[in-house]
């Protein structure tokens, strides 16, 4: 069976990708979690770890009868190798680059938004969404880039995913939808249409419902708030 190493769900919206990739495809695998608590210092815990399975130290990383695969990119795309019945990406060809194409702008960009606002699935953090996209253009324009793509996917392909039936994109930017919800960053009304239901997918749900169980504080994840 595939293994999913993952940190905590409250927080890493890394680990939450090929995560929900898995559980909304249907694709048995083990849950791996290891702690952020501690802390990401070359000698904590954490990096111990995760350094005997991934020489980067970083998380998440899928591992399938010993072979071991880190990065999202290369988990989805290994995963949709391993498993085509499950359609990962999008069967049109053209649809299918496109979906490749703003999973690798996710990957790559938006660091004004992952930056300012970052992942928390238990906090309201409306208060301070207000100020950030008071005081911060370069979120504004991140969460402009993300309507207009949003938008033309769903007009495109007539919802109610991105690309029509659910995809690796959707898994992709779940943690997106999490933080423009919980940082209540203003986005049209059928973006938020789209949001819910990402939110409402078993795969997203069953995150979010763990994510919840947590209960683990850590302060250097949430600058905004010294306690909860």
């Amino acid at each position: 069976m595939l293994a999913l190493y993952i940190g905590n769900k409250n927080y890493s919206s890394w680990s939450m990708r090929p995560w929900v990739l898995l559980k909304q495809a249907g694709i048995p695998f083990e849950e791996r979690k290891v702690s952020f608590e501690g802390g990401f210092g070359a000698d904590s815990a954490f990096k111990e770890t995760v350094r005997k399975i991934n020489p980067t130290g970083r998380l998440p990383v899928l591992v399938d009868d010993g072979f071991t695969v880190w990065d999202t990119l290369a988990i989805a795309e290994y995963i949709a190798e391993r498993f085509p019945q499950h359609r990962i990406w999008p069967q049109d060809a053209k649809a299918r680059a496109r979906a490749r194409s703003v999973c690798a702008e996710m990957h790559a960009g938006f660091s004004a938004l992952r930056g300012a606002c970052g992942m928390n699935v238990e906090a309201n953090l409306t208060q301070a969404g207000a100020l950030i996209w008071r005081d911060k253009p370069a979120v504004r324009g991140d969460v402009q880039r993300i309507v207009a793509m949003w938008t033309e996917l769903l007009e495109q392909h007539k919802g109610p995913m991105l690309f029509g039936e659910f995809s690796a994109a959707d898994a992709y930017f779940a943690p997106v939808c999490i933080r423009l919800k919980n940082f209540g960053l203003p986005v049209p009304g059928h973006v938020t249409d789209y949001i819910r239901r990402v939110c409402a997918l078993p795969g997203v749900k069953a995150w979010i419902d763990e994510a919840l169980a947590e209960k683990q504080f850590l302060d250097f994840e949430e600058p905004y708030r010294t306690c909860r």
